[in-house]
């Protein structure tokens, strides 16, 4: 039969697998995260810098032992965590990947690296499973997330999701190396125009989730695919844009995160 919209069937759609060093210093720390990307996705962003694996298909169908290989593989390389990157619409593949990973050796934490709009039926089969949530909160506006990323009651889904994480995993806890063990890391893209709605963004989570919440404030925001066509999305943040968000972030005393200074003409990523 027809699959939906997320073009997920019985088996995993794998697009790529290898160490990844440029996700937050918790998850790559020095010896970089063992990133599997899934292919397809539950969004439709309009900017979305990967639609090649998130809207064309890109990657090749793996049953769950070729799935558990893959992840033990990871491990070998030394990578301080397994990052399933856009893995919502294959858990339960994912599930029965991991029981036979885990039954030959596999012993690294999970990191569940998603868009943030997510089922809380799924998330509950994965609590006990995921140490590290790795969401977005995209959007304070449902209707600039349906224009968008084609996402109805993105913000409705998106908080009830967060609230579930933190739930299940709590604050983020990092071991003396500062790589994340377990816990909550929320990532933010600040958009042209205050598409995104930071500031209310940004607000909610420091009066619902707490202070304590470490926000990944980004800026790498350019009008790739259909961006290119929409007027309001057609160019880059700007630096003043940015800076208002950085302004948001410590309005809120969210002081555990992490921005980006790309904007500054600086390639690292600091502490707030």
């Amino acid at each position: 039969g027809k699959t939906g919209v997320c073009h997920s069937g019985t088996e995993a759609i794998v697009a790529s697998w290898n160490v990844h060093r440029r996700e937050e210093p918790p998850i790559s720390g020095t010896r970089g995260a063992g990133t599997i990307f899934f292919g397809y996705c539950q969004a439709r962003c309009t900017y979305c810098q990967n639609f090649s694996l998130s809207q064309g298909g890109l990657g090749h169908r793996v049953g769950p032992e070729r799935l558990a290989d893959m992840m033990l593989y990871l491990q070998k390389k030394r990578c301080h965590n397994l990052d399933l990157v856009t893995p919502t619409h294959f858990v339960p593949q994912i599930l029965a990947a991991l029981v036979i990973a885990c039954d030959k050796g596999l012993t690294l934490p999970i990191v569940y690296n998603c868009a943030g709009y997510e089922n809380l039926e799924t998330l509950k089969l994965l609590d006990g499973v995921v140490d590290v949530y790795l969401p977005d909160a995209k959007y304070s506006d449902n209707k600039n997330a349906l224009r968008t990323s084609k996402m109805p009651r993105y913000v409705d889904h998106n908080q009830a999701a967060l609230r579930e994480m933190r739930r299940q995993v709590g604050p983020l806890q990092l071991d003396e190396e500062g790589i994340a063990r377990r816990g909550l890391l929320i990532r933010h893209l600040v958009m042209p125009e205050d598409i995104s709605g930071t500031r209310e963004v940004l607000r909610w989570i420091a009066e619902e989730l707490g202070p304590d919440t470490p926000v990944s404030l980004m800026d790498q925001y350019f009008p790739a695919w259909k961006a290119v066509n929409d007027p309001v999305l057609n160019r880059r943040l700007t630096w003043e844009e940015y800076r208002t968000a950085i302004d948001a972030l410590e309005e809120f005393q969210l002081d555990a995160g992490y921005v980006q200074e790309d904007l500054m003409e600086l390639d690292t990523t600091s502490t707030v």
